[in-house]
């Protein structure tokens, strides 16, 4: 199978997974660090490379949740047949003897009733491997900051990997203080990559909250990653691995930062709490220089004429925080700031509410579909021309 430092340097099949329709910026992203898929799907993409690879790609992906290498595939029909499949792996070229391991698991079979029972045979199978290799045995549990070990078992097809990422990569380590019903950095990030935005014109974030969008609009545009933000993965806990592996790679995270000359990145909100909150945030992620705050009611967020940029809103929707019938006349106000003092930039509202979206009497030019938690939402693209062309016209 695998003797020390071969998972390295020995291409293999990687999975990497995201939240549900954030595939299609993942695919930018690993497109953009040079790697080719093999396939995308849903919730990930597919490509090929060693654990070196899977290094590089956990310190530069936005938009991802986990990084996943593969070790073996099999045919399995029960939970002895996964035991016994899995005593084989030579888990002590992998994991150290007095180490700590996980496992997690996603398990699609009628012999298993809950996913602890398959993670349980899971780690039986590696500590009775490796108790009777060398007399000893690792710690296991739930927390992933150790190695961890991913199983996917549907019908009859398992496949077991090693988990490079350990705590998920959706979530990017700023946000110390979260306010209401923050976004999840992943989203934010790939909501800001699905705009027209160039990443040097302006953004502004009307009723920002925590600061969510802004901050992952400051990181996008000046390449700062969230490997900048992040000391601890499970890839740095497979035997074999050696520091310089890392520190190549985080050496480079801050080679490549560059801040565009004029970016112009506003970020408002009614509430001083929310705005104390973003300015938190956005200095534990390196780029309170770059973002300019303003305690004010969204209508009155300074818009530069002829700015070519972006605006964006992600406003409550109901179901988790407001009440819609108050919500109507905020989304009407919206659509008509948009359209008096926005022209000649591209509008985007962020929304699980499209009876609300009615509210804004624009027409989108683009729907893009997208889930917060379990909520179907879109994120609607306002086309805001500096003319009077016909399809700025107000909606019926």
């Amino acid at each position: 199978m695998f003797a020390p430092m071969q998972v390295f340097t020995t291409a293999s099949r990687i999975i990497i997974t995201c939240h549900k329709w954030l595939s299609p910026s993942l695919q930018l992203e690993v497109k953009e660090l040079g790697y080719n898929l093999v396939r995308s799907f849903a919730t990930g993409v597919e490509l090929n490379g060693t654990v070196e690879d899977c290094i590089r790609l956990n310190l530069n992906l936005r938009c991802a949740s986990q990084v996943m290498y593969s070790l073996k595939t099999f045919n399995c029909d029960n939970p002895d047949q996964l035991y016994n499949a899995l005593v084989t792996v030579p888990w002590e070229e992998l994991i150290k003897p007095d180490g700590y391991f996980s496992v997690t698991s996603n398990v699609f079979h009628p012999t298993i009733r809950t996913e602890l029972f398959a993670n349980l045979r899971v780690k039986d199978a590696i500590v009775d491997r490796m108790r009777n290799k060398t007399n000893q045995r690792p710690s296991t549990g739930s927390d992933l900051n150790g190695a961890v070990i991913y199983l996917f078992w549907k019908n009859e097809e398992a496949e077991i990997f090693l988990d490079t990422s350990g705590e998920t990569l959706a979530k990017h380590s700023y946000r110390k203080l979260p306010g209401k019903a923050p976004m999840l950095e992943a989203l934010a990030a790939s909501t800001i990559l699905a705009t027209k935005w160039n990443r040097s014109s302006p953004f502004i974030n009307p009723m920002c909250g925590s600061g969510t969008l802004a901050i992952e609009a400051a990181l996008v545009a000046t390449k700062r990653t969230p490997g900048l933000l992040r000391s601890n993965y499970s890839f740095m806990h497979i035997t074999g691995f050696k520091d310089e592996m890392y520190t190549k790679e985080r050496l480079q995270l801050d080679v490549q930062i560059a801040e565009p000359a004029n970016l112009k990145i506003i970020a408002s909100d009614i509430s001083e709490q929310a705005i104390s909150i973003a300015k938190i945030n956005a200095g534990v992620a390196g780029v309170e220089h770059l973002i300019e705050f303003a305690v004010c009611d969204f209508e009155a967020t300074p818009v530069a004429e002829k700015g070519n940029g972006v605006i964006m809103f992600n406003p409550e929707y109901g179901e988790r925080l407001g009440v819609e019938t108050e919500l109507g006349a905020t989304y009407s106000r919206m659509g008509d700031f948009l359209k008096n003092k926005c022209r000649g930039y591209n509008g985007y509202i962020f929304t699980g509410n499209l009876e609300l979206a009615k509210k804004i009497r624009l027409k989108p030019s683009r729907r893009i579909e997208f889930f917060n938690a379990t909520i179907d939402c879109r994120l609607l693209e306002y086309e805001l021309y500096a003319g009077t062309k016909r399809e700025d016209k107000i909606m019926p």
